[in-house]
């Protein structure tokens, strides 16, 4: 089980820089249920390392790495998933 108290810092995931890493807390209970299957189906589990890889050039979307791919999410789509930063 994942305790928010271990981390400094926690931000939802459209609001990391380039380059940040951190580690997958919860899900906001706001957006679509279809894409947060999706999303789980991948590999988007609370307890996963998650890093920011690269911000587009118009600032969406947004290319993540986690579990060894590369993704690319709209911000609008990773706002509703939490990070904890250490």
């Amino acid at each position: 089980m994942i305790n928010k108290n271990e981390f400094s810092v926690i931000k939802s995931l459209n609001e990391l820089k380039s380059e940040e890493e951190g580690t997958i807390i919860s899900y906001n209970d706001s957006g679509e249920v279809e894409l947060k299957r999706h999303l789980l189906g991948m590999g988007f589990v609370k307890g996963s390392k998650i890093k920011l890889e690269k911000i587009a050039p118009l600032g969406d979307p947004i290319k993540i790495r986690i579990k060894g791919y590369s993704i690319s999410l709209r911000k609008n789509e990773a706002k509703n998933i939490e990070i904890g930063l250490k």
